[in-house]
């Protein structure tokens, strides 16, 4: 097998499943070259339903160039309300142009008609009972421009080593001219920070209950991608923990970092609950995806140890689990539904393999939490492992707050129809909810993962 770049070894990405060199190039020459769309799944009610039964408002904003966090910030500000009022169902990447849903309690939709943003198209759809959740997706339909690639004559084989690993399962796009595709469920380097990869080694310290290790984590632990002023502000909170002399230091865009630092300046940061505090001063969906970011990386870690032990993904072996597919999926989308899982055993392999073969069933590994179960088999001796040299066990993840996590499974293989046009070199196809286009992208240009 391929090694990783450097950078996505960091995050738990061993490997490549294709050896073949790759185009290179690079994507986001602009937002528009990297295209986002959500695949809607939220049920919305008509805009004059009754506002004491349906609060909600929902909206679809199409943004070029903002990060989802920054836009729910600046859009909470220009309607005058808590920032916690206003929801979303995935979080995306800033240098794209994205089309997703929005919710936002108790507001006049006229309000949301007046915002005027730069590079904000906002379209008020209706309300809801509640609101939209991480999660209330089906996945994302991406069309990608990737730029000045310097080898495109290698995509072929790229694409058929790919439709190799994507294995013998009924579906593929090829009346069409596309080709079904696989590559390892990876979660991306996003997840863990595009310019400085931290958000797991944070959640590892929550995790382990050392809360003055996740914020030394979060706020010091420069990494030479980022500028200068903020290289030396982060030295400066490592070597000195001084709290009130980092806030003369972090630069003002470093928002979450300064909260916290406030946060230990007021409490004196003397004892852990202080620290504790410090991480509960920045948004609830941060303190989440710290954790998730720590589960994340135990789950690439995982999927790098399988391909290193030779073991299939497209079909599953004794002691593995799998779920089963959402039967309410959309057109030429799988979409493994979790809540349904079953382990397999010898006495059951042959039949759950052909559940497998026929785009039924998805072979899957823990996203460690409290409800995680003990594992089987060779699966299970790679799991162990991993949890082990990482020092954390389900009951780890007993967490006060938003800390806290159940863990849940995801599917290990990630396949879709990719389809091509040549002039320019753009790449067009959907993934379930939770899946990263750029897991896909890295196999097919085998870039540095900063030009991804």
């Amino acid at each position: 097998m391929r090694q990783a770049h450097p950078v996505e070894q960091a995050v738990g990405m061993e490997y490549y499943v294709s050896d073949s060199d790759g185009v290179g190039g690079r994507l986001r020459r602009e937002p528009a070259a990297f295209g986002v769309r959500e695949v809607e799944a939220f049920q919305v009610e008509p805009i004059d339903a009754k506002q004491g039964a349906y609060p909600h408002v929902v909206f679809r904003a199409t943004l070029a160039g903002w990060d989802t966090n920054d836009f729910a910030g600046v859009l909470s500000d220009h309607l005058g309300i808590s920032r916690e009022r206003v929801s979303w169902a995935g979080t995306k990447d800033k240098y794209a142009k994205t089309t997703q849903l929005f919710s936002v309690a108790k507001v006049d939709p006229a309000d949301l008609e007046t915002i005027d943003l730069s590079d904000v198209e906002i379209e008020v759809l209706g309300r809801s009972g509640r609101p939209i959740l991480f999660g209330d997706l089906a996945g994302n339909a991406f069309e990608i421009e990737i730029s000045e690639p310097d080898a495109p004559g290698n995509l072929d084989g790229v694409l058929d080593e790919l439709a190799a690993f994507a294995g013998s399962a009924s579906g593929g796009g090829e009346d069409d001219g596309s080709t079904r595709i696989g590559v390892p469920n990876y979660f991306g380097q996003q997840r863990f920070g595009s310019q400085r990869p931290v958000t797991h080694e944070v959640g590892l310290a929550i995790a382990r209950g050392d809360w003055t290790d996740a914020v030394l984590a979060y706020v010091g632990n420069p990494h030479e991608r980022e500028r200068e002023d903020t290289r030396e502000a982060r030295k400066y909170v490592t070597e000195t923990e001084d709290w009130e002399g980092a806030l003369d230091r972090l630069p003002k865009r470093l928002g979450y970092e300064r909260s916290m630092c406030h946060r230990l300046v007021e409490n004196g940061a003397d004892d852990p609950e202080d620290f504790q505090e410090a991480l509960e001063a920045v948004p609830t969906n941060l303190q989440q995806l710290f954790v998730n970011a720590a589960q994340s990386y135990a789950f690439n870690r995982i999927l790098s140890a399988r391909l290193e032990r030779g073991l299939p993904f497209d079909e599953p072996v004794a002691g593995d689990v799998v779920c089963f597919a959402d039967s309410g999926a959309p057109d030429g989308l799988e979409l493994p539904d979790t809540g349904r899982t079953q382990r397999v055993t010898e006495d059951n392999v042959g039949t759950v393999r052909r559940h497998c073969e026929r785009g039924r069933a998805f072979v899957t590994a823990p996203l460690l939490g409290t409800d995680s179960e003990r594992p089987d088999g060779e699966p299970g001796e790679i799991e162990r492992a991993v949890f082990e040299d990482l020092g954390i066990s389900p009951a780890d993840f007993d967490l006060p707050g938003e800390f806290d996590s159940e863990g849940t499974r995801r599917a290990i293989l990630l396949r879709t129809d990719l389809s091509v046009e040549r002039d320019p070199l753009t790449l067009s196809f959907a993934l379930p909810k939770g899946s990263y286009a750029t897991v896909v992208l890295r196999e097919i240009t085998k870039a540095d993962p900063a030009d991804l």
